[in-house]
Parts: structure tokens; C-alpha cells; sequence
């Protein structure tokens, strides 16, 4: 008997090693960390833990243990929460759908904003456990009632679910807003990354709706906008810089809208679409949309490879507005409240959000726009991660809070 424990001891233990190697080699043979960044080592190691917690995941998954990203949420919830004195937190159930609810502690005489969060992850990572420091930063420090919602995710919820939660959530806070203190004129949707996306999608949606407290502002960090074009100029600059690389934003995307991985050289090379829908598109994705000191790093135009007809009839679902906000029509975007938008210099989604900055100020949306030089994809999240703490993420919040108190 303890022989087998050593010899399954050792297996382990051989294991263990072994992929760390990899993950170590696979990182240094493929990241770039610009020297833009501050604080570089500190973001190899982070990405290491990153791809560590990914590759676990992935030989779980091939094992039929579990999923890749149930393991990988699994492991990153199982940090506990810090709790904030002067915050009170609430967790609730809109039908199904769970949420967390932030109030100030202290008592007050005046109704206060009141933030929808949706928090970013590719619909594969994040929860609302990851999100809470900064949920509890924004309730504090902006004086908010803020609700952050846990949508469905993958691999068992697939579009259109997690917009569905968040949807359905936002509209019970709308309708619920006296029973927190919130001033119905200043109701904001903010949102990370996908988060982000669904934020300005459900901004969308709701225009019209004359039966709901309009919307005030939207808040939108490191948004994905669009998942049409992976040529734009910083798909290709920042295609390898953690924690966003574009290989692994295809995987989001493709798992998502339940799309086949053998399409990913298709989709890079452009040839997913018929020309018909880039000339379309053309004004307000083409580049030449993008502020020229956004293209002076490692960008040049490539040529669309001929349309794969089988690719455009799987990955057609890319073309709905709700999942690409940034091509919905000007008649809608004419409609949407003003905008806070934050873009980091070293994020493959950057331009997304150039873009719709455009084209809300084209349409003579106001927008407030921070552009982190130093930034990367989802470093908003390290504002509380001790060790792993970037301070670009301080900047961002301090932004975003700013903004909210402007209101």
C-alpha cells in the first residue's frame, strides 16, 4: 500500500513539474510584454499562473473530469472575499439568475446612483467573486448602489444566455429602484471586457423603453465590441501580449457562439465573410476610423483571403448586433446615453472601443474617453490582488468613479 501512495507521489509530482515547465517555456517562446508596461516581470508571473491555471484545465478537460472553464472559475473563486466595513453586500436571486448587491453602510438623505455591473471574463472566466474588490470600490468610493449580476456561462450556457441574465437583471434593478435608494435619473450599465459588450448591447435594447427609467451613461472598459474583424491594427500588434492573446480571444468567441475551432485560420485571414458584408461594415470598422499614432506599431494592411462559404453560414450569428454593438445601426447608436470609455494601449481589443468612440461622437453622443498607456486587457482586476497590483488599474478606477460623481 505505501508503495503505490509513493508511486502515485511521485506521478504527481512529475506531473506537476512537467507542466509547469511547459507552461514556462510556452510563455517565454510566445509572449510579448511591451516595454511599455510597467512592472513587466510582474506580469510574466501572472500570466504564467494564468497559463498554468488554463493548461490544468484543459488535461482535466481531455481526462472528462471537468470543463476547462468550471476548473478554471472553480480554482479562482475559491479565493475569499475581503470584506469592506463600510459596505454592506447582499446576495440575491432574480429568478434564476444570481446577484450581488453593494450599498453604503452609512445612511443618506438623497437618493444615489445606482451601477448594473457585468463583469468581463469571455463568458469562460470571471465570476462575480473575481469582480467583488471592485464592486466594493465603486459602491464605496462613488457612493453607489451597485448590482452585479452572475450570468450564465460557458460550456453549458452559450449565447444568447449570459445576455439574457444580464438583460432580465437590469430590467428587475430598473424596476426596483426605489426599494434601494437609487435616483432614477442616474441609473448606469458598466461592464469589463465581454461585460463591457453586454453593457452597451443592453443600452441598445432598451432605448425605446418607455416604461423604464432611461439609462443615464454607460461605462465601458476594455469592451468586446465586435467579433467580425481580427486584422484591425491592434489584433495584430497586441496579438501575443497577455492576458488577452488573440488565440485564446478566438476561443472565447468560437465556444460562445458555439462555432467550430478549425474555422480560426479562416477567421484571421478574413475570409469568414462575403465582400457584400465588409463593404458594409467598411465605415465604421476600416481602419482608417482609427487615429494614425494607434497604427504606428508593428501594423500593416492585409488583404482578405476569398470567402469560405461553410465558415460564413456557421459564424453568420457574429453579425448580431447583440454581440457586436458596434455595428448596429445609427438610428440605434444615435439613441444610447453618454459614454465613459477606457482603452489600454497593450490590449488586442483597444481599437474596438476607438471605433465606437467614433462613431457615438460622430453621432454626437458625449464621450469621456481615458486612454491608459501602460494598460493591458483586464488589469482592472489586479486592484486588489496585493502582489499582482499594476497601478494602471487605480487610475482606471479613480476614472471611472470621477465620472460617475460627475453625473
Amino acid at each position: 500500500m505505501l508503495s503505490l501512495v509513493l508511486i502515485f507521489l511521485s506521478v504527481a509530482c512529475v506531473s506537476t513539474s512537467a507542466v509547469a515547465l511547459y507552461v514556462i517555456c510556452y510563455h517565454l517562446l510566445t509572449a510579448d510584454i511591451p516595454a511599455g508596461i510597467s512592472h513587466p516581470m510582474k506580469l510574466r508571473v501572472f500570466h504564467c499562473l494564468f497559463l498554468l491555471l488554463l493548461t490544468w484545465g484543459k488535461i482535466f478537460e481531455t481526462l472528462r473530469i471537468c470543463s476547462m472553464p468550471e476548473f478554471v472559475r472553480f480554482v479562482h473563486d475559491l479565493r475569499p472575499l475581503k470584506l469592506d466595513p463600510d459596505v454592506v453586500v447582499t446576495d440575491l436571486r432574480v429568478g434564476t439568475i444570481s446577484v450581488k448587491l453593494y450599498q453604503p453602510k452609512a445612511s443618506s438623505v438623497t437618493l444615489r446612483p445606482g451601477i448594473v455591473f457585468l463583469h468581463g471574463g469571455g463568458v469562460v472566466l470571471g465570476s462575480m467573486k473575481t469582480h467583488h474588490g471592485i464592486c466594493c470600490r465603486l459602491c464605496k468610493e462613488s457612493n453607489s448602489v451597485v448590482l452585479s449580476v452572475g450570468y450564465r456561462k460557458l460550456p453549458k450556457h452559450k449565447f444568447p444566455a449570459p445576455e439574457t441574465d444580464s438583460y432580465v437583471a437590469t430590467i428587475h434593478f430598473l424596476k426596483s429602484l426605489h426599494l434601494y435608494g437609487v435616483d432614477p435619473a442616474r441609473v448606469v450599465m458598466c461592464g469589463d471586457s465581454v461585460g463591457g459588450g453586454m453593457a452597451a448591447a443592453i443600452c441598445q435594447e432598451l432605448r425605446n423603453r418607455q416604461d423604464l427609467p432611461k439609462i443615464r451613461a454607460q461605462i465601458l472598459i476594455y469592451a468586446v465590441l465586435q467579433g467580425l474583424d481580427f486584422q484591425l491594427p491592434s489584433y495584430q500588434q497586441n496579438k501575443n501580449v497577455p492576458l488577452l492573446y488573440r488565440g485564446f480571444a478566438f476561443y472565447c468567441w468560437s465556444q460562445y457562439l458555439d462555432i467550430n475551432s478549425c474555422w480560426k485560420s479562416t477567421v484571421f485571414k478574413g475570409a469568414h465573410l462575403p465582400a457584400k458584408v465588409w463593404e458594409k461594415y467598411a465605415k465604421w470598422l476600416g481602419p482608417e476610423n482609427i487615429p494614425e499614432k494607434f497604427k504606428q506599431r508593428g501594423y500593416r494592411h492585409i488583404l482578405r483571403a476569398p470567402l469560405n462559404e461553410n465558415a460564413y453560414l456557421e459564424i453568420s450569428t457574429a453579425l448580431d448586433r447583440t454581440v457586436s454593438p458596434l455595428i448596429a445601426e445609427d438610428d440605434i447608436v444615435a439613441q444610447v446615453p453618454e459614454a465613459c470609455i477606457v482603452t489600454c494601449e497593450y490590449d488586442l481589443l483597444r481599437d474596438n472601443l476607438l471605433l465606437y468612440k467614433k462613431r457615438l461622437e460622430d453621432l454626437g453622443i458625449p464621450v469621456t474617453w481615458h486612454h491608459m498607456e501602460d494598460g493591458f486587457h483586464g488589469v482592472l482586476s489586479s486592484i486588489d490582488f496585493e502582489w499582482f497590483y499594476f497601478p494602471c488599474s487605480t487610475r482606471i478606477m479613480n476614472a471611472i468613479i470621477n465620472f460617475i460623481k460627475g453625473l
